[in-house]
């Protein structure tokens, strides 16, 4: 492994866009992803015509070229797609930055864009996909005969044997959901904004799958993301300046699978996540003490308490300690998810994640954490995954 990616520290962010988080948009997936990309290409200060390369998610329905044609964009010369989902996130940030750093393309546009909870609702499950004989749907059967259909369902496997093994119990996975909550409830662009949670309405929440209540589990969203990736040495003299890939790093661990990775020795941990991790910490020269804040996927509470121990801001077993007395709130010793996270503010496969962090690094969150210079976000837990850290130009 390389002790520091060549891209690492000359490539930035200079800008980010979305569209209204809803749960009903009104209009077509590629409309959103449309006036998303605008958005972020505007607050950069980048005219379409500029833009070289594009990234998005292998779940995404909106083809580059057709976002290059509504909006005018020249000749591309880089596109790509990662797959696994919301694994997929800091993943295209990775992909364009290597573009840039390659000289295969000048500015590069990632985005994200789906009616999530009007249109295909991930959260219902697979049961009405065609079993089509391939190796992308045959490991489906080993489980869907006896039950295990939805994405709940799925990590509620992993969530049980957590609890047994570390002691951590409903109450400290309620903790999670109570801080994004709490941090939704001040951000106006959040879909919960000024609905904050106390633990005891966890708790009373309903049961989805024994043992995750409903405020465990992520919302449903309509909506878009897009984010702005060009070198440094641009992007600081853009409209909103840079904000410093200091690392970007993907990880599939052994045994992987696609939210099922039941064939492991443990199921207690996520294994892609500390792989992700170590490379995080070895190509940035940083630790987990000198991250400000973080963003770390929360589809559902218990990956973010397995995350925490992943990336070594505590120890195996200790998250469940690590979350209590506001720790993880703004003003605690690491404040996470300030913009609401999925629980909160929107769904959006974890790329409105990457666009708080950029938010923090320039100073301009509604939940903005003092001094922050160091940011970590990751992405989808389960599944093959990806990571950032981001950093302040001096």
């Amino acid at each position: 492994m390389t002790a520091k990616h060549t891209f690492a520290g000359k490539v930035a962010i200079a800008g980010i866009g979305a569209t209204e988080f809803s749960k009903e948009s009104g209009r077509s997936e590629l409309r959103l992803a449309v006036e998303a990309v605008k958005a972020a290409l505007d607050d950069a200060g980048i005219a379409p015509g500029e833009v070289q390369g594009t990234c998005t998610y292998g779940a995404d329905t909106n083809p580059d070229i057709d976002i290059a044609r509504s909006l005018g964009f020249d000749d591309l010369t880089f596109f790509s797609r990662i797959y696994y989902g919301g694994g997929a996130a800091a993943g295209t940030i990775q992909q364009a930055a290597l573009a840039v750093s390659a000289g295969v393309a000048d500015v590069v546009v990632c985005y994200r864009a789906f009616n999530e909870r009007s249109g295909n609702r991930f959260g219902a499950g697979v049961q009405g996909r065609a079993p089509v004989a391939n190796a992308e749907m045959a490991h489906f059967a080993s489980y869907t005969p006896v039950g295990l259909v939805t994405p709940a369902q799925w990590v509620a496997m992993a969530a049980a044997r957590y609890m047994h093994v570390s002691g951590a119990t409903s109450e400290d996975f309620g903790r999670v959901a109570v801080a994004d909550r709490k941090h939704a409830a001040t951000n106006p662009k959040a879909w919960f904004y000024e609905q904050p949670i106390t633990l005891e309405d966890h708790q009373n929440s309903r049961w989805i799958v024994e043992p995750l209540h409903l405020l465990d589990c992520c919302q449903e969203t309509d909506g878009a993301q897009a984010i702005v990736v060009t070198s440094l040495e641009r992007a600081k003299d853009l409209k909103n300046g840079a904000v410093v890939i200091e690392a970007a790093v993907q990880g599939a661990a052994k045994g992987q699978d696609m939210m099922t990775s039941y064939y492991r020795d443990n199921l207690d941990g996520l294994p892609e996540m500390g792989l992700v991790g170590r490379q995080l910490w070895e190509t940035s020269g940083l630790t987990a003490h000198d991250i400000d804040m973080a963003v770390l996927y929360d589809h559902f509470t218990p990956y973010v308490l397995m995350q925490l121990e992943e990336l070594g801001f505590c120890g195996k077993g200790e998250a469940k300690d690590f979350v209590k007395d506001g720790r993880i709130e703004l003003g605690g010793a690491l404040p996470i998810n300030t913009h609401g996270g999925q629980l909160g503010e929107a769904y959006l496969h974890g790329m409105n994640g990457i666009a708080e962090g950029v938010r923090q690094i320039r100073g301009t969150s509604y939940n903005q954490v003092t001094g922050a210079e160091k940011v970590l976000v990751t992405a989808g837990t389960g599944v093959p995954t990806s990571g950032l850290i981001l950093g302040k130009d001096h």
